[in-house]
């Protein structure tokens, strides 16, 4: 795990523009116990044409499940390899291994309501790029997001929200445009919020690095729950 010094190095900053560095794309091809073979996209290019496909069977009822074997759950006792990190909201409809068609092994999830960043979020995506080398970081936000709608509620002067609701609120804010109402406000704040927060992600010092070289991308994506599609949106 992070020590302590290397966590404290993931305090949050402000937002600055998201770094890109997508590299062709690669897969590493290791032998399964249970005899199968397991590609591992081992790019940033390579590990979105994975999830990509997988979204593309999930949206189209072709998913696989893949990864799920019994000789695979023996093998994983062993070590994880996953190829990506997702940041997705807690919302229920939106569980990434399911959405991109994965299985054990393949992704490291982080999930918060909107997506909002603090110390455990940001400690936890550096786990993987750190320690487990994932070459992509995903921040996953989704179509009429319950916690970016009480956001904008809140700001709008449409209700106060409990306590404890109101840090989320308070971390999704400067994403809103208050140029806008209603079900728009709503939309563009899950958008723009999903930048933001994988423009924060990205400008971490050792997350910057890996991007200059090469070896890491975060990118923001949107899932449409009306079509089950997850895209890029920076």
């Amino acid at each position: 795990m992070l020590g302590r010094r290397g966590l404290a190095r993931f305090a949050l900053t402000g937002a600055v523009a998201l770094g890109a560095g997508l590299v062709s794309g690669s897969s590493a091809v290791s032998t399964r116990s249970d005899g199968g073979v397991r590609r591992r996209p081992v790019t940033p290019e390579g590990a979105w044409a994975e999830l990509a496909a997988g979204n593309g069977r999930w949206r189209t009822l072709r998913e696989r499940h893949p990864d799920e074997s019994g000789g695979l759950r023996r093998e994983l006792v062993g070590g994880q390899h996953p190829f990506a990190v997702v940041l997705g909201c807690v919302d229920s409809r939106v569980p990434p291994e399911l959405v991109f068609d994965q299985g054990l092994g393949d992704l490291l999830t982080v999930r918060s309501a909107g997506e909002v960043l603090d110390e455990a979020v940001v400690g936890s995506v550096a786990y993987g790029v750190l320690e487990l080398g994932i070459p992509l970081v995903v921040v996953l936000g989704h179509q009429a997001c319950g916690a970016v709608a009480a956001a904008v509620h809140a700001e709008t002067g449409q209700g106060e929200l409990p306590g404890p609701l109101r840090y989320l609120a308070g971390q999704i804010r400067p994403s809103i445009d208050r140029t806008l109402t209603g079900d728009a406000c709503v939309d563009a704040a899950v958008t723009a919020n999903v930048r933001r927060v994988a423009s924060r992600l990205a400008a971490q010092s050792e997350m910057a690095g890996r991007i200059a070289a090469g070896k890491l991308a975060v990118v923001g994506a949107r899932y449409e729950l009306a079509g089950q599609w997850a895209h890029r949106v920076g």
